[in-house]
């Protein structure tokens, strides 16, 4: 816990957002249709990827990290729930202040949540579960970037199960809940985009796969993609 507030530092921050971009990562972010079970499949792969390769580096975050963090500060956590929720900036304001003093903008509260999630991405081995990761991440080239996606029936009976909810109320939650995921992603887009299903290295239909199998192909697709580029730019600094 002690490693997430550095993040709140800014001169911690500064200090790994001023690094070099070949140092970044390697990061996993995972974005999905609510009723997906994304936390499950997050949980997962970190642990297939410390048993693969006998380390402990691999952790994964999403918003309860943030959340502990706001609590030990003695912050109204209700103040991010309402940002994550899709609720406008302003709200988080209260949160930016404890820190920093003072009235913060909209665009500094932006700033200020951005950073500290591109922080934890740059530092790497993490596996970010939202939090609009996939556009605050989108440059960094060790990184691999997943959809989860499910018939909307079949992520209704799943919401219904797990959070012992009716129908109705089921369809309702995840007709929202989409809705602000989605506008979540194009809030920290720099510039706004119709077609988001382009940010994505892959998109997988959880209808076809366990939560074990989904774990199991994006490490799979992992080790395809970033590990191998990792080792290919390895090989061309050594020859230098």
């Amino acid at each position: 816990m002690e490693k997430f507030f550095d993040y709140f530092d800014e001169r911690y921050r500064e200090s790994v957002l001023s690094g070099p971009a070949s140092d970044d990562g390697p990061v996993i972010t995972i974005s999905r249709l609510t009723g997906c079970d994304a936390r499950e499949v997050a949980s997962g792969i970190v642990e297939k990827l410390n048993n693969r390769f006998g380390t402990s580096k691999w952790k994964w975050v999403d918003k309860d990290i943030i959340y502990a963090i706001a609590k030990d500060l003695n912050i109204d956590t209700q103040r991010i729930e309402n940002f994550y929720a899709g609720i406008k900036l302003s709200n988080l304001s209260e949160m930016i202040m404890a820190f920093s003093g003072g009235f913060v903008s909209d665009l500094r509260v932006k700033k200020a949540i951005k950073d500290v999630v591109l922080s934890i991405c740059k530092e790497g081995f993490v596996v970010l579960v939202g939090r609009g990761g996939v556009s605050i991440a989108h440059d960094i080239k060790d990184a691999l970037h997943v959809k989860l996606v499910g018939p909307f029936y079949w992520r209704v009976d799943n919401v219904m199960k797990k959070k012992n909810m009716g129908l109705e109320a089921a369809e309702k939650y995840i007709i929202e809940t989409d809705e602000k995921r989605h506008e979540l992603i194009q809030t920290f887009l720099d510039k706004k985009s119709k077609n988001t299903e382009a940010l994505f290295d892959v998109t997988i239909n959880r209808l076809s796969f366990s939560i074990a199998e989904t774990s199991d192909l994006i490490v799979s697709m992992y080790e395809t993609k970033v590990m191998k580029q990792m080792s290919e730019r390895k090989k061309i600094k050594s020859s230098l």
